[in-house]
């Protein structure tokens, strides 16, 4: 990730991975990340811009978002440390104010380094004492071992998926189903905007690309 995510950043982050864990399938619509936040879809959009322009996240025009391998990743660090300061505030302090605010405020605070003492003086819990699950270290990139689902342009060089949904209409749709592909079809990325669809090859605009949704194999 070339820029660091800042701390605003980080919290829309968190939403989007409870949003993840809760349905991992399907994009996150805008409107559901902008109440959540407290915030107009105006700005929720912008940030959804700007954490997509960072990699963190794919933008599915009309969908939603949903979030890469990269940001995936940093959105379980960040639900893993707050989690981790609710345990140590509970189970080690007693603190008798607003745990969920106070461990917000302090997950911003945590290095690697202290994360991992912090975890360790806690007997590395599975679970806060709400019984919410803690994203462990080794499953920050596994939810995605399965299919997951993807604008066409973010699909990997070498790598399969079927068309799940089409978010385009009128002669473009047409189109691109005279050249088979249609939901359900497999797909195959094989270079820089060049795919393989029934034995044929097809070169397909990131503009467009972007609209075809895909279940990876």
């Amino acid at each position: 990730m070339s820029n660091p995510i800042k701390e605003f950043e980080e919290m829309y982050l968190k939403t989007l991975y409870e949003f993840y864990v809760q349905d991992p399938q399907n994009p996150i619509r805008n409107s559901r990340i902008a109440k959540e936040m407290g915030v107009s879809q105006a700005s929720s959009s912008e940030m959804i811009q700007r954490l997509a322009g960072k990699g963190i996240l794919y933008h599915i025009p009309y969908r939603g978002a949903t979030l890469t391998e990269e940001g995936l990743a940093a959105a379980a660090r960040i639900k893993r440390r707050e989690c981790l300061m609710e345990v140590f505030l509970i189970k080690m302090i007693d603190y008798q104010g607003d745990i969920q605010s106070a461990a917000c405020r302090l997950e911003h605070a945590l290095t690697d380094d202290l994360e991992a003492a912090i975890d360790r003086l806690l007997g590395y819990p599975e679970k806060t004492p709400g019984g919410e699950q803690i994203p462990s270290i080794s499953r920050v990139i596994e939810p995605h071992a399965s299919s997951m689902l993807l604008p066409l342009h973010a699909l990997p060089e070498n790598s399969e998926g079927l068309v799940e949904l089409l978010v385009v209409e009128g002669t473009e749709i047409r189109t691109l189903n005279n050249l088979g592909l249609t939901i359900g079809s497999k797909i195959e990325s094989i270079g820089e905007s060049t795919y393989a669809i029934n034995e044929k090859q097809l070169n397909i605009a990131p503009s467009l690309a972007s609209q075809i949704l895909i279940r990876t194999l």
